[in-house]
């Protein structure tokens, strides 16, 4: 499973990207339980990736439900809001 960063995120969390090895992503089965795993990896992420207006794509579609369904080779990004001008 590969899990992007992009944005004032990445920065945030001095990480651009990182990819879960099957081992790691097996216990893994929604947005939700990858954010908890991903905290508790790197606990400093949590402010960040807590924020409620944190984004989320699934193989480059945003998924809005925390529950949403996760499987071993899908790409997940995590994005702050997108504004535009």
């Amino acid at each position: 499973m590969k899990v992007i960063f992009f944005a004032a995120l990445k920065e945030q969390l001095a990480t651009a990207e990182l990819e879960l090895t099957t081992e790691q992503a097996s216990s893994i089965d929604s947005v939700a339980q990858l954010k908890h795993y991903l905290i508790g990896q790197n606990p400093a992420w949590q402010p960040h990736l807590d924020k409620p207006n944190i984004l989320c794509a699934v193989n480059q579609t945003i998924v809005n439900n925390p529950e949403h369904s996760l499987k071993y080779g899908d790409e997940v990004a995590f994005f702050p809001p997108v504004t535009g001008g």
